[in-house]
């Protein structure tokens, strides 16, 4: 990839049932004062445009798309799918695309540890296909990474033709691409899928702060949205 590694997209998912919370929307949980969508999108700051993939009804930054799988809740393969579809809409699409979940409170530090990557390296730190954050225990963090958005779209193009894109999983979309693994600060990947992993890591229930306070606006995008 010997373009401008930060030419980028955003896609980031915040869907899914959340039923180990409870039915609680993961995004809406907050944390230092912000919901965990809101610090998602902050992360994601850079980008010429960016969408969020979830219910209409969620609230979304100013300058962000919106959409929505279809079917709903049919997995986090047909998430990126919709949100690709989305962004390719609006033409002009750059060499990467970020894909970021939004359960993970401290992902901006994982996000600028990706960026900084690319930035010292080009080509030469990032596969083929993107570079991906790995997790201070060695694990691969696959909503957590800048992809090839050409390599990505012929990923979501070959599991629909195979018929495994509705709830198909993020390990089949993904398995075929080639990336570069970054580690990335201890905790930047830590997510929240259950109220004690809230509380480990200080998160808390959606509260008047939790929304969108006007921070994050369309001039946080680096170009069109």
């Amino acid at each position: 990839m010997d373009a401008d590694p930060l030419d980028f997209d955003a896609v980031i998912l915040a869907g899914g049932r959340s039923s180990r919370l409870g039915g609680v929307p993961k995004p809406d949980l907050t944390y230092d004062g912000d919901s965990l969508l809101r610090r998602s999108a902050a992360a994601a700051g850079g980008a010429r445009a960016a969408v969020v993939v979830g219910p209409d009804s969620r609230e979304v930054p100013a300058g962000f798309l919106r959409c929505r799988e279809e079917p709903p809740f049919a997995g986090p393969a047909a998430a990126i799918a919709a949100g690709l579809a989305a962004l390719a809409a609006g033409g002009g699409r750059p060499r990467l695309t970020l894909v970021l979940a939004c359960d993970m409170p401290n992902v901006g530090q994982a996000v600028e540890a990706l960026k900084a990557a690319l930035q010292a390296g080009g080509s030469a730190a990032a596969g083929p296909d993107g570079v991906v954050a790995v997790s201070e225990d060695g694990r691969r963090q696959p909503l957590v990474g800048f992809y090839s958005t050409a390599a990505l779209e012929n990923s979501v193009a070959e599991l629909e033709s195979a018929g495994r894109l509705i709830n198909g999983s993020v390990r089949a979309l993904l398995a075929s691409l080639d990336v570069q693994l970054v580690a990335v600060p201890a905790g930047s990947t830590a997510d929240v899928d259950t109220w004690d992993d809230a509380a480990a890591l200080g998160v808390a229930g959606p509260g008047p702060l939790g929304g969108f306070g006007g921070n994050i606006a369309a001039n946080d995008l680096g170009g069109r949205a």
